[in-house]
């Protein structure tokens, strides 16, 4: 019995030694000193972007401003100033697309993962407004209206889904089924319909807003697509709806570069090749921008190539940024720029 007393009362020592061991209390108290640096550390700046393509850079004509994803943030950069500022996604999802409202006030996204979000947050703030979930893996393509009432949001090839949202309600007032790979989403001048581009894919969505005012229901969505003749197995990675005197018409460029002018009837109206207007360098096109009197194709060799949107001309290629350290005063010609 005196062995068994003696054994105890020294692993009850040993026991009270290691309690007062500085490691357990530092464990204890880990959350709460993680929670505490939580507090001090800030982000300054991001260096990189994960755009997975043209849907997730946008840029705010008023201001200036540049969005882009960077895993779960969005920065927002101005570009004269090269100062950021970021907007923190919550659920820490990845950012697949994002694009400014037309008054430069919010930014949607769109994420990908299990159930993921459409957001909509406060440029000024950083604040969520708006958070609509309908999708089931991923958002690939998203866009306002110009008149500010809706946001259609495109799922992955493998969701199928196009949504149309009343966001400031948070509910989709019309919705329909899509069976191609989607990359670009483009809407009218008058809100009255939007285009959809992708994989052998050229989609015309109405809306119809009695109904979609009316209905507590989401109605099914109207698509008619494009008649592109010859062209219809190319590979259309953006698009955009006239603006102006072309605001019937809707353009959009396909990866082999063919910049193509669809009419009021959907049809197809014209079409050109970008490599045979600049003969040197033959390159893939990748993004389209439209305004009332031009069009600009990006391409892959870094080029940016102009058009006429009346007639599809060519009219000339963009100098490329010069290179890091050059100096631009001894330069005569733009073709050393790039």
């Amino acid at each position: 019995m005196s062995g068994d007393g003696a054994g105890g009362g020294a692993i009850s020592r040993r026991i009270k030694n290691l309690l007062r061991s500085p490691s357990i209390k530092l464990r204890g108290r880990g959350r709460a000193t993680r929670h505490q640096l939580g507090d001090k550390v800030t982000l300054e700046k991001v260096l990189g972007i994960t755009a997975p393509g043209n849907r997730a850079l946008s840029c705010d004509p008023k201001s200036g401003l540049l969005a882009y994803p960077a895993g779960c943030v969005v920065v927002l950069l101005h570009p004269r100033k090269n100062k950021q500022r970021h907007i923190f996604n919550a659920s820490r999802k990845t950012i697949t697309t994002l694009a400014f409202s037309p008054d430069g006030k919010h930014v949607v996204t769109g994420e990908s993962g299990h159930m993921p979000a459409v957001r909509v947050w406060e440029v000024p703030s950083g604040v969520q407004v708006a958070s609509l979930q309908e999708h089931k893996y991923g958002v690939a393509c998203v866009a306002f209206s110009p008149n500010m009432k809706y946001i259609v949001s495109v799922g992955y090839q493998h969701d199928m889904l196009v949504h149309v949202w009343n966001w400031k309600k948070g509910v989709v007032v019309a919705a329909n089924k899509v069976s191609s790979k989607v990359t670009a989403v483009s809407f009218s001048h008058d809100s009255s319909y939007f285009v959809t581009a992708g994989n052998r894919h050229v989609k015309f969505w109405y809306l119809d807003h009695s109904r979609t005012s009316k209905v507590s229901a989401a109605v099914p969505l109207l698509g008619r697509s494009g008649l592109l003749g010859e062209l219809k197995n190319n590979f259309f990675c953006d698009v955009a709806c006239g603006r102006g005197p072309q605001a019937s018409s809707t353009f959009c460029i396909s990866t082999s570069g063919l910049l193509v002018q669809l009419d009021q009837r959907r049809m197809l109206h014209k079409w050109v090749e970008l490599r045979r207007v600049d003969s040197a360098r033959a390159s893939q096109a990748t993004c389209l921008c439209v305004t009332e009197e031009l069009i600009f194709c990006g391409c892959s060799d870094g080029a940016v190539r102009a058009f006429s949107p009346h007639t599809l001309h060519f009219l000339c290629t963009l100098p490329r940024p010069h290179f890091l350290g050059a100096d631009i005063a001894t330069m005569t010609d733009a073709r050393q720029e790039g």
